[in-house]
């Protein structure tokens, strides 16, 4: 939120410096993220008057100017403006200085054979507006010479953090009231003017949604001229970034600015029949403020009459009601909606606004009647008119909360010491009403007060976050424990390990769009936010692959040949009554080349479901999961899953049903869910399903005793099934005798010739690794037996 030091002062009778009010801004929680000055940028501007005007003798549109500037000879001007005449004041931009609006350096140039000194300046050209039809004309007691930032009073221009909790400071007053609670001056009290109107309000007003829309308050003002605003005004809004548009508009938006209060004003005369605040009927269509037509919804609030949808309430009013330049009769509307409401109606129909955001956080319940008169006086002073009586529809909900409060909670909750007078004094300060026993009422603005924690932190923020010193924290004697679990060591290491294959970590959102969960989910309940950040992050992932799939899609829609990202993260699901299950897990996205096209290799490789399988088995074995007793199977009611191709894709696991990891190429269908080109290849490693190792963890490794005999190989050469896995093969061999048998892999596989249909040949090379003897002929004999007997219970049979 922006706001000038000079709009500060209106409510807050302080003679602080910038830097002092910044310091105490950040000691008291709001983060001031910049201060300009705009004086500054107007350096090199003055006040300067045309002594004479005439036509430039080379052009037809132009004309030379003497203008002076107080001091020294006349200056020539050469300037286009159709409003530049004799014995106008303006401002005049001299050699040097810089445009606002362009950034041009104005010099001394000839400007069709005549020589101009600089520049008369318009209001746009200078940012105070959009008006450039002319150059400015400044009263005719503008003091000629001075300096036009000064003449201006201009001020410098705070841009502050205000966080989502404390909608009560999305107004300068709020601002006001806790830096004068921290001692930066006194707080001036709110004039609010008593306007009792004349006659009876002529519109009726009222609300047909009391959940949406609890109170609705209204009054017309007949016979308004809607003009420029006043110039204190402009000023203001455009240090706080809002363009003056109107004497009518600019008043309301003056008044959200200043108190945090959005209210809106109607064309009366484009009204037929009452104004109701009501829901929205499904299909409703309404042309808002932004050009844009939205389609409503039954659960959005909205302000109609007998003719239809005039305003989506709380977030952005109707063009066709809008005022203008020729309204005559206006009725002014200030409510209160209900912050729930406002967050959902805005996020369905993605439309953002500074009333959305000031009504989705809350606003002052209480500040209606107050808000109305002080917008009412702003206009009749400025627009003239006659306003009406207000006309009240609903009641706010402002039933005080009441917090019981120990002083002492501050010092051990907040870490510091505040005497009770003082803590007294500081809620006083804003606002809060303190009983003797301690019981705090809370103003109807501060929403988010719910407890005494709630008080603690305003004691000590406005006493000064900077004066919360550092304490260590208790640490025993002796050498540090180590403070990890199992779980996060294990992925420590795995996140080393997948960085040393060549994988790049990503972090992405837990929350996904529905469409996207429900594509992973597996039939599972999904946990759906009811109030989340946006409509494409409403609920929690199931899986993993779906943030790492959108990563891997933005960057090769950025021209990335490839992607190898992996994330260590949780999966969300509905436990056993409604309980949160988070499952750690690791995920793994392969897309695109896996090697690049080069003169070694030719063109491109891409990547496959082995190099899935491969990435799945290494991290496994980092994780400490036994790889050597993991079952390669396919497709089945356990996994892969319909996310992946069913004939490229399979799970590791321990037994039939313990699925540790799945893996593969993506279906055809997730990619285009993804709008992804494929193929792309993907692993998730379910890390609460590795088994835990047995006995006391210890971070040394076991001495390693190098075998005193060299190890015997042995191959052997089996036809079976062609169907028979080979993994399943290699699993039954290295366990037919356990104590001899070290290692086992296939190094041939062969079917065509020479070879029945329906088998294959499978080759695998036997290591066996003696103890205290070298093995006789016999014992390799008898080993070989035990391995063909082992291969036969898997359909294998030794060839020939």
């Amino acid at each position: 939120m922006k706001f000038s030091l000079e709009w500060l002062q209106d409510f807050l009778d302080t003679q602080a410096t910038v830097a002092e009010i910044a310091a105490a801004l950040n000691a008291i929680g709001h983060e001031v993220e910049g201060i300009a000055d705009p004086a500054e940028k107007l350096a090199g501007f003055r006040v300067a008057e045309v002594l004479t005007a005439a036509p430039h003798p080379d052009a037809d549109k132009l004309q030379v100017l003497t203008v002076s500037c107080g001091d020294g000879d006349p200056l020539t001007v050469v300037c286009g403006a159709p409003n530049a005449r004799a014995g106008m004041k303006g401002v005049l931009g001299l050699p040097g200085a810089v445009v606002p609006a362009n950034g041009m350096e104005l010099r001394k140039s000839a400007i069709r054979g005549v020589e101009s000194n600089g520049m008369m300046c318009s209001v746009r050209e200078l940012e105070l507006g959009d008006a450039h039809e002319g150059i400015i004309e400044l009263p005719a007691d503008a003091p000629v010479g001075a300096s036009f930032a000064e003449y201006q009073a201009t001020s410098p221009v705070f841009d502050v953090a205000i966080t989502p909790n404390r909608p009560d400071c999305m107004g300068v007053l709020g601002i006001a009231r806790d830096l004068a609670a921290a001692g930066l001056g006194a707080l001036k009290p709110v004039a609010v003017p008593n306007i009792a109107g004349e006659g009876a309000c002529p519109v009726e007003v009222r609300t047909d949604d009391p959940a949406g829309c609890p109170a609705f308050y209204g009054r017309t003002i007949k016979g308004v001229s809607n003009g420029s605003s006043p110039e204190w005004m402009q000023r203001r809004l455009l240090a706080a970034g809002q363009r003056p548009i109107s004497a009518i508009v600019d008043a309301t938006n003056y008044l959200m600015l200043a108190y945090g209060r959005p209210a809106h004003a109607y064309d009366l005369a484009k009204l037929s029949g009452a104004v109701v605040a009501r829901r929205a009927k499904g299909g409703e269509t309404v042309e808002a403020l932004n050009e844009k037509t939205y389609t409503l919804d039954d659960s959005m609030t909205v302000i109609a009459d007998d003719a239809g949808v005039h305003d989506i309430a709380g977030i952005m009013g109707g063009e066709h009601s809008g005022v203008t330049e020729s309204t005559s009769d206006i009725l002014l509307e200030i409510a209160y909606f209900d912050p729930t409401r406002i967050g959902v109606t805005g996020r369905k129909l993605g439309l953002a606004s500074d009333a959305r955001i000031r009504f989705e956080r809350g606003v002052d319940p209480a500040f209606l009647d107050e808000g109305l008169a002080i917008l009412t006086d702003l206009i009749v002073r400025t627009c003239g008119g006659t306003p009406s009586a207000v006309v009240r529809a609903g009641e706010p909900p402002v039933e005080p909360k009441v917090v019981a409060f120990n002083p002492a909670l501050t010092q051990r909750l907040g870490g510091v010491a505040i005497a009770e007078d003082e803590q007294r004094r500081i809620l006083e300060a804003l606002d809060f009403s303190v009983g003797d026993d301690w019981q705090v009422t809370c103003p109807p603005r501060r929403h988010d007060i719910e407890g005494p924690a709630d008080l603690v932190e305003e004691v000590v923020r406005i006493h000064g976050l900077d004066k919360v010193e550092s304490v260590a924290l208790p640490r025993a004697d002796g050498v540090a424990r180590p403070t990890a679990t199992p779980l996060q060591q294990i992925e420590r290491k795995l996140r080393r390990s997948a960085a040393a294959r060549g994988l790049n970590e990503a972090v992405t959102w837990s929350f996904l769009p529905t469409a996207e969960a429900e594509h992973f989910a597996d039939g599972a309940e999904l946990w759906v936010l009811e109030n989340p950040i946006s409509e494409d992050m409403k609920a929690m992932r199931p899986s993993l692959l779906p943030g790492l799939i959108a990563a891997a899609k933005r960057n090769a829609d950025r021209g990335a040949g490839g992607a190898r990202l992996f994330e260590i993260g949780r999966r969300y699901f509905r436990g056993a009554k409604g309980a949160s299950d988070e499952r750690p897990t690791l995920g793994v996205v392969l897309a695109g080349e896996k090697t690049p096209r080069g003169w070694a290799n030719g063109k491109a490789a891409m990547f496959d479901a082995y190099d899935a399988k491969a990435e799945a088995m290494a991290l496994l074995e980092a994780a400490g999961a036994p790889v050597g007793n993991l079952m390669v199977m396919g497709p089945d009611a356990n996994g892969p899953g319909p996310q992946f191709h069913p004939g490229q894709s399979a799970t590791l696991r321990l037994g039939p049903k313990n699925v540790l990891a799945r893996f593969g190429a993506l279906h055809p269908n997730t990619l285009k869910a993804f709008d992804i080109e494929g193929p792309v290849m993907a692993a998730e490693i379910f890390l609460d399903a590795i088994p835990a190792k047995k006995g006391a963890a210890s971070f040394a490794r076991t001495t390693y005793a190098p075998p005193a005999l060299q190890p015997v190989t042995r191959d052997f050469a089996f036809l079976v099934p062609a169907d028979l896995a080979a993994a399943d093969l290699v699993r039954a061999v290295r366990g037919a005798d356990k104590a001899a048998i070290v290692d086992a892999r296939v190094f041939d596989v062969f079917a065509g010739q020479g070879v029945p249909e329906g088998r294959k040949s499978v080759a695998v090379e036997v290591v066996l690794q003696p103890g205290d003897k070298s093995f006789a002929d016999a014992e390799i004999k008898a080993i070989a037996d035990k391995v063909v007997a082992a291969a036969g219970k898997q359909g294998a049979e030794l060839r020939a």
